[in-house]
């Protein structure tokens, strides 16, 4: 039961200090509709005296999935179950969750759209009977048994909307996707996290971390932590704008927020796919990176940022991107340039 049931520091890999975690929607920073309009869904339900609507969470990683699905449970006065789909193997690992949640509580399925099967059906009766149906037997011999259960949310969380079937997707009441963080809420979120680790931070130096973020707070409290070590290693103990350019640049992060690992991706396309297009599968090889990571991690920043396009063909590197690494980008594309043969014969 262990490895079924995580803790939220085992699913959120940034290792936030549990006290950086926000308790409550009003801690919460960012994400100002879906906070307005959760309150409003949590506290209709506790005045009903009945159970949240199942919700469904989805976004880019890091976007606080995990910390809203703790808050729901925390608002509702209630506990929190989590586990991720792939630790849900048998259904035996879905009936020992549900058998032991209490009234009202909330069960955290991470990365929904990796839900086997037989899972998956049977939590359409979970959801919408709050009930277990239970097979006994073999066979001939084999009947079904319903077990009631507690009233409680199903609280799903996914970076692949897409991939969650229609009919799991049509059985969440509540639907939310995260947007990415602006760089003033960004520096609220910072602010707070230094405070709580008791950081000395220059007030105008928190847009120059909330700048190089990528619009998520884990990667904001991440890159403060770090900044704070290098800082602290140099003998400084209050974070000013110059500490701070210093340790991004030791990081290897540019004024762009831009990782090593983004200019590595860029200088692949263009130095051996000519610029693209290009395949997602082929970079990932070109640099031994995994597909997932370029997908969900470096991929939207560049696109975000300017720096690289997704096309029906592949990636294509910008303009924006050659400027960025000093690269001359050919006046003529390969159609170009094979009309003008074409022409000249």
């Amino acid at each position: 039961m262990n490895e079924i049931l995580q803790s939220e520091e085992t699913l959120e890999d940034d290792s936030i200090n549990p006290a950086l975690r926000p308790q409550y929607l009003s801690e919460f920073a960012g994400q100002g509709a879906i906070k307005q309009n959760l309150g409003t869904f949590i506290l209709a339900a506790k005045q009903r005296n009945e159970s949240l609507d199942h919700v469904l969470l989805s976004g880019p990683p890091g976007l606080g999935k995990t910390t809203l699905a703790s808050i729901i449970a925390k608002e509702l006065d209630s506990e929190i179950r989590i586990t991720s789909a792939p630790a849900l193997e048998k259904p035996k690992d879905l009936a020992g969750i549900l058998t032991t949640i209490p009234e009202f509580g909330v069960l955290f399925i991470d990365e929904l759209h990796r839900l086997r099967p037989a899972i998956e059906e049977l939590l359409y009766t979970v959801m919408e009977e709050r009930a277990l149906d239970w097979i006994i037997g073999q066979g001939p011999a084999a009947r079904t048994i319903r077990i009631p259960l507690p009233k409680c949310t199903l609280v799903g969380a996914t970076t692949r909307p897409g991939a969650v079937s229609e009919p799991m997707r049509n059985r969440f009441g509540i639907n939310f996707r995260l947007q990415y963080y602006t760089d003033a809420e960004l520096e609220q979120i910072l602010a707070r996290s230094a405070d709580l680790l008791s950081i000395e931070v220059e007030p105008n130096a928190y847009k120059r971390i909330a700048e190089s973020s990528r619009g998520t707070p884990r990667v904001a409290n991440r890159l403060l932590r770090r900044i704070r070590d290098i800082a602290q290693v140099a003998g400084h103990h209050r974070l000013t704008l110059d500490v701070i350019e210093r340790a991004l640049n030791a990081l290897e992060i540019d004024k762009n927020g831009l990782e090593l690992q983004d200019k590595v991706i860029l200088k692949k396309i263009i130095q051996h796919f000519n610029g693209g297009p290009v395949g997602v599968q082929s970079i990932a090889i070109a640099i031994g990176e995994s597909q997932d990571s370029i997908e969900q991690y470096y991929e939207p920043y560049l696109i975000r940022k300017g720096f690289l396009q997704r096309t029906s063909k592949g990636r294509i590197a910008t303009a924006a991107a050659y400027e960025l690494l000093g690269e001359e980008k050919e006046m003529l594309h390969s159609e170009q340039r094979n009309e003008d043969q074409q022409t000249f014969l």
